[in-house]
């Protein structure tokens, strides 16, 4: 199949590809403005920034839950046991959890690709999340459809049966195969609070590891010029040893003009507030989600407005329009499989984003509007 090898002897094959390794928050900086896609860039983006990674889960969980109907009853039966059951990769069961991965990697990479599992027989029995490392979208010679091909070291072969792969991108670019991130525009600002954030560590490291500088003045009389080298070196080792003592109070005593200062005691740590705000609000504005849904609470009063429901409502409408087309595939190869004709739809659960309270406030007064202009 597309992306996994047949085994003559197995119900089900297996994936033939690898796990993506963990890269280092050091590819931030090699970030090239309005370059190719880099799928290990923003993965690594994510591990680096939490918020992007708070704002991705986030508005996988508030995209809701589906489900799948048909208008044959037989069929709706086989078709909810495949939504609950079918596995996803090896380590889960169903459809929710692939769609869950799958936005995800839309969201992280702006494609993403799965694939129809099928047994000796050609009947789908699971269903795969596959990583985009290695794969390579082409346009095919009709000029109009897209070829998904595997690399294998130097090899670049064409996926077999491509009618079994699951391609969706988002916000393509004219022209372009593969669509644009979520994260798009975030690797610069992100690193720039990367920064902030190292320089912070490190001037704490500092300040709670403090460092001394104890100054040995010796007196204008010859004896002192004689013996400075001397004392100098009598006062570091008295003052090593009262260091190393640990938890252990002990004093240092010396005689002539001994002066002890911290390193850096005079100076002042940068105050970070304002432009790590600056840069969060960049972020969050990128996401579409109101800041406290992040947990950042910049003003006491802050809570959702029902503009702001309403806008990101319209965002995750626009993400479950990209989703729906993948469930109603899937759906349909299993009940095509099962010698079923009728043709899957898929059903979105409501999304609730005000208060309960609010809710049921503004019905009540729409019904109240009604009954006054009916004048009963």
């Amino acid at each position: 199949m597309g992306l996994f090898k047949r085994k003559i002897n197995s119900r089900i094959s297996a994936p033939v590809t690898q796990p993506q390794s963990r890269r280092a928050f050091g590819i931030l900086d090699g970030y090239v403005p309005l370059g190719a896609p880099q799928t290990k860039l923003y993965y690594a983006l994510r591990e680096a920034v939490p918020v992007i990674d708070a704002a991705i889960f986030k508005i996988v969980r508030l995209t809701g839950g589906f489900e799948v109907r048909c208008s044959d009853s037989a069929a709706q039966a086989e078709l909810d046991s495949f939504v609950r059951n079918v596995p996803v990769g090896g380590n889960r069961q169903g459809l929710s959890a692939f769609v869950s991965s799958y936005f995800e990697q839309l969201l992280t990479c702006g494609t993403a690709l799965g694939e129809i599992v099928t047994d000796s027989e050609g009947n789908p029995r699971a269903l795969f999340n596959a990583p985009l490392d290695g794969i390579e979208l082409k346009r095919s010679k009709n000029g109009f459809d897209i070829d998904i091909y595997i690399r294998n070291g130097a090899e670049l072969g064409k996926a077999p049966r491509q009618e079994m792969c699951l391609l969706s991108v988002l916000n393509p670019e004219p022209g372009s195969l593969t669509g644009c991130s979520l994260l798009k525009g975030l690797p610069f600002v992100s690193s720039v609070l990367i920064r902030i954030f190292e320089s912070i560590g490190a001037n704490w490291e500092r300040v709670g590891n403090l460092r001394f500088a104890v100054t040995y003045n010796p007196k204008n009389d010859t004896v002192d010029r004689a013996y400075a080298k001397d004392r100098a070196m009598q006062v570091a080792r008295e003052w090593s040893e009262a260091m190393k003592s640990g938890s252990e109070i002990r004093d240092f005593v010396a005689v002539g003009d001994v002066q002890i200062k911290v390193i850096g005691a005079d100076n002042q740590i940068l105050d970070s507030e304002v432009p790590v705000r600056q840069i969060l609000e960049q972020i969050v504005a990128k996401t579409g989600l109101p800041p406290f849904m992040l947990g950042l609470s910049w003003s006491s009063t802050e809570r959702m407005s029902s503009q702001q429901a309403d806008a990101l409502t319209s965002e995750l409408e626009a993400y479950r329009r990209i989703l729906s087309p993948v469930i109603e595939k899937i759906c349909t190869v299993f009940l095509r499989s099962s010698g079923f004709c009728c043709n899957a739809e898929v059903v979105w659960d409501d999304i609730t984003l005000q208060d309960e309270v609010e809710q049921s406030k503004a019905m009540l007064y729409r019904a109240q509007a009604e009954k006054i202009m009916k004048g009963e």
